[in-house]
């Protein structure tokens, strides 16, 4: 307790008395704006996460603000925390259905206060000893937690804090004479709740004006009008045919408006006869419906050729591909009937009947669009359009444009029975059993739905699953279809119309809806299958997220099994596709990066499976590196660089080098045709990308660089480089670097493997490549690898720091360590536990030892995330050599650094949380036990100078 008192006070004196003072920055008072990475949400879900209790103290709430903490009460509950919500009645903001989500969170008491005018927003939170709080202006809304420009305090105190106690006592005060929340309450307050039609009640705490009444209202006298995306997308089709150019693609997101889009841009292009070409007749029908608004005209002047409709004299003709395709009808037109033709879905155009038609027209213009260019098949659809991408915007910076209806995903935990949660190997009876019904029906219940009625469409694994668990689901008083392609196009649609009128309540379907249907009132979208791609998963996903006045934001429910796929969901989530293993960790741990209000929750069970699939497949195959591979191949028409793969959002070129050592030998597997290399330039190659790809540190980079622009250059030079730079520059540093390159710092199997010889010579205070090596280097095409490395390695700095040697959570391996803290030789062979040489001291710590790691049970611990128990190796005493100068590290002047990994699943890489004191008066003597044997070991307190970031410590330390 003593030892936590002084941590407050060292905080409340840094953040009232003196910023600069160098304390623990755990309890610092700090303002919440949504902000440089920092929203309210984070903050308060973290406190959720290590609290004992918690009371809520808020005028508003909505339900996209009780969804983004659903996940989190649902996990509380399991570990039997509960918590406080009062609210109120007022102005009316609070809606009945809100209230009854409320009743749906069995671990909180919900109570009503009568005060007149309440209006407060605070969050109290109680821990083991101390409390936490949260005040300001932010209500419990989805757009007051993540969004919006908020102002919110946040602190810490004791119990028998002044503060506390009035936040306590006035909350007491008013829960004592609130009225609970009950069924009968909320049907009697629904009876009384009216808002007026022109009033639109929003996430955050104001009101405004309702679009769609004031729209319904001036119909008559306004026209459609490009949105943002649309009016920037126009502009560059513009831009990309004064060019010339008579083929363009569009690649758009789901729901952001691509039929529109084309629209407009028909209407400005004029043409005499245009042909808009589809996949389904349903589409066909609604876009042609679309463009009339926006190009207006006689009813005559628009036309369809289907199965049921043979228009083929109109100006506007909208056909399907099944139709047009046949010599019957495309014969009746000539080559250059249509000055303008759309291909609606293009990435469907490898299909011969597509191939067919768009070889067979010759427009003034073709136009494709689609959300989701990307196949797996090798077929090109960037060469039929000669390469011309005229506009691209994905999920993500849609969701930043506001250009989608806000989701809210979980992932959630499939059924589990004895033991057992369900996997790709489960057997129908069981998906379908009543026990499963039974969980769906809890959770698609539990995380609800925006709007009065859940129209929701739930992807089932199979056909056979699809009508089963729908006539189950019947069985259990819901409302449901299946729906295959076995059904006919009329009873897809009926079925759709019915969910829409409420006459359903889920559609099931195993694929058919994954793309090309347009179905904007959904509220809930269930996935009770595995992820079979990153692709697929987007195009369902994508179903829920187009805009509707029902709803203010869709959910996504998400049954997460056993199953080898799963870590193909954070993948497809972010967009992240850099089959980079830590990045994929990091985008489940730390989801911040989905932009507006959308939230991404995982269940802590569901997380894990996540988690476990990351550690257990390869994401590395050659399958995968090459679909990646053609993919940006395709796209540039060209073979791409390394440097090309960053700008495509691809592989990260280190995961490439991880596979093949360098490019040239990544180039060689892929079969390309390629200028040949030698050995020993091969074994450059190797040598700058395992090295200095990955950018952390650049010191080597830029002598490489300055050598690629010129012969030699001397050492005062460089040196003024790295200033230049912005870099950490000292003796130290400068001799490693020289060391590297003399190949001296290496193990004698690297140093054979990187050629065998001093790569950079320093002669005379110049700095020179060696002979063999300068002779290379005239060969343009092997000096073009060696850029294409230094280029990627300056992106790959971004995310370290220039000024220091080290960045916090960022992943270092050991062999980095060695060569950072500036060692003679790579010890890493030999380097467990902590070492100090040349006044450092890494510590390097494998949190969770599985079984097959070590018997031993080391005592290893985060106490707090901002102090750590470390144990030394077996067979140590507090007065071993090795031993003793790190307990008096501090006072030795000994800079002592700590590195952790979860476990041996991450691979080599640990994360750097930064350095610590150690507090010698906690080193002890210990025993633990291996196999029977009772070992002496040695454990010490080290408390961190940065406390770590609370999603990475709890990625750590959970089991």
């Amino acid at each position: 307790m003593e030892q936590l008192i002084r941590k407050i006070e060292s905080s409340l004196y840094k953040g009232f008395i003196d910023q600069n003072k160098p304390v623990s920055a755990q309890f610092k008072p700090k303002l919440l704006t949504n902000k440089n990475h920092e929203s309210v949400l984070s903050t308060l879900l973290q406190e959720l996460k290590t609290c004992n209790t918690f009371t809520f103290s808020v005028a508003f709430i909505t339900e996209g603000g009780l969804a983004t903490l659903k996940t989190m009460l649902y996990d509380l509950k399991l570990k039997g925390i509960k918590g406080r919500i009062l609210t109120s009645t007022f102005l009316n903001f609070n809606q009945p259905k809100m209230f009854k989500e409320l009743l749906k969170l069995e671990n909180i008491e919900v109570r009503l206060t009568g005060e007149k005018g309440f209006h407060s927003k605070g969050y109290i939170f109680e821990h083991t000893d101390y409390y936490s709080l949260i005040v300001g202006s932010s209500n419990l809304t989805d757009s007051a937690l993540k969004a919006n420009y908020e102002w919110n305090v946040f602190l810490t105190s004791l119990e028998n804090g002044e503060i506390i106690n009035h936040f306590k006592n006035q909350f007491e005060d008013a829960w004592n004479a609130a009225i609970p929340l009950t069924e009968e309450w909320i049907n009697s307050y629904n009876q009384h709740f009216e808002l007026q039609p022109f009033i639109k009640q929003l996430t955050g705490n104001t009101f405004q004006i309702n679009e769609k009444y004031l729209t319904n209202q001036l119909a008559e006298s306004l026209s459609v009008q490009p949105n943002k995306m649309q009016s920037v997308a126009l502009q560059q089709i513009k831009e990309l045919r004064e060019t010339g150019a008579n083929k363009g693609l569009i690649i758009s997101a789901t729901g952001t408006g691509k039929t529109y889009l084309s629209a407009f841009d028909v209407r400005n292009f004029a043409p005499k006869k245009m042909l808009f070409v589809v996949h389904r007749e349903q589409i066909l029908k609604k876009a042609m419906q679309d463009y009339r608004k926006i190009l207006g005209g006689n009813e005559d002047d628009y036309g369809i050729l289907s199965g049921n409709s043979k228009a083929v004299d109109a100006k506007y003709l909208f056909a399907t591909i099944q139709t047009l395709s046949r010599d019957q009808y495309l014969q009746e037109f000539t080559k250059d009937h249509f000055d303008y033709v759309l291909v609606d879905e293009v990435h469907k155009a490898g299909a011969d009947s597509y191939l067919k038609v768009m070889n067979y027209f010759e427009p003034e213009f073709l136009l494709g669009m689609t959300a989701t260019p990307e196949r797996t098949d090798g077929f090109n659809i960037y060469e039929l359009f000669d390469y011309n991408i005229a506009y691209e915007i994905r999920l993500q910076a849609a969701l930043e444009e506001d250009m989608l209806c806000p989701f809210h995903y979980f992932g959630v935990t499939d059924f589990e029975k004895d033991g057992e949660i369900v996997d790709d190997a489960t057997e129908l009876r069981n998906l379908v059993s009543n026990e499963r019904v039974r969980h769906i029906i809890e959770k698609i219940n539990y995380y609800g739905h925006s709007g009065d009625q859940v129209k929701g469409l739930m992807f089932c694994s199979s056909k056979e699953e699809a009508k089963n668990l729908s006539i189950s689901l019947n069985n259990a008083g819901l409302k449901t279809t299946a729906l295959t392609g076995d059904n006919t196009q009329d009873e897809r649609e009926d079925a759709i119309q019915k969910l829409e009128k409420g006459r359903l309540e889920y559609i099931l379907t195993v694929d058919i809806f994954n793309e090309g249907i347009d179905i904007p009132f959904l509220n809930q979208i269930v996935m009770l299958r595995q992820t079979q791609s990153s692709i697929i998963f987007i195009q369902q996903l994508g179903r829920g997220l187009r805009k509707h006045d029902s709803k203010e934001y869709v959910t996504i429910i998400d049954f997460i099994g056993n199953y080898k796929n799963n870590y193909l969901i954070p993948i497809a989530l972010s967009g992240d596709q850099s089959m980079n293993k830590d990045n994929v960790r990091r985008r489940t741990v730390n989801t911040d990066y989905i932009q507006g209000v959308s939230t991404i929750n995982f269940e802590e069970i569901a997380k894990k499976k996540i988690f476990d699939a990351i550690n257990n497949t390869n994401l590395s195959t050659l399958k995968t590196l090459k679909d990646a591979y053609l993919e940006v191949k395709n796209r540039l028409g060209r073979i791409p660089t390394l440097f090309d793969f960053i700008e495509q959002n691809s592989l990260d070129p280190e995961v490439i080098v991880g596979y093949s050592e360098n490019y040239y030998k990544f180039l060689v597997k892929m079969k390309e045709e390629i200028p040949s290399l030698s050995d020993y330039e091969q074994a450059i190659l190797t040598m700058i990308s395992k090295e200095f790809l990955n950018g952390k540190r650049m010191h080597e980079v830029i002598l490489i660089q300055e050598l690629l622009k010129e012969q030699a250059i001397s050492k005062e030079s460089y040196l003024a480089k790295l200033n230049d730079y912005g870099t950490y520059v000292d003796e130290a540093t400068i001799q490693s670097v020289e060391n590297i390159f003399a190949l001296n710092f290496f193990v004698q199997n690297d140093v054979k493997k990187y050629g065998g010889k001093a790569i950079i010579e320093l002669i005379n205070g110049t700095y020179q490549f060696n002979e063999e090596l300068q002779e290379s280097l005239r060969d343009s095409n092997f000096s073009s690898y060696l850029e294409d490395i230094v280029k990627c390695a300056y992106i790959k700095k971004e995310k370290y720091e220039k000024s220091i040697p080290f960045t916090l959570y960022e992943k270092y391996s050991r062999r980095d360590v060695c060569r950072l803290f500036n060692w003679e030789k790579n010890e890493e062979g030999t380097l467990n536990g902590g070492r100090i040489k040349n006044g450092t001291c890494p510590i390097f710590v494998n949190y969770h030892k599985n079984e097959e790691d070590s018997d031993t049970n080391y005592l290893d611990e985060f106490l707090s995330n901002d102090l750590f128990q470390w144990c030394s190796t077996k067979n140590r005493t507090v007065m071993a050599k090795d031993i003793n100068p790190i307990i008096h590290s501090t006072e030795n002047g000994v800079d002592v650094h700590l590195f952790v990994k979860k476990h041996n699943g991450e691979g080599k890489d640990f994360y750097y949380l930064g350095p610590v004191n150690v507090e010698s008066e906690s080193a002890s003597n210990q025993q633990i036990e291996d196999a029977g044997v009772q070992y002496g070991v040695v454990t010490m307190n080290m408390v961190l100078e940065s406390p770590v970031q609370y999603d990475i410590y709890h990625y750590l330390v959970e089991e």
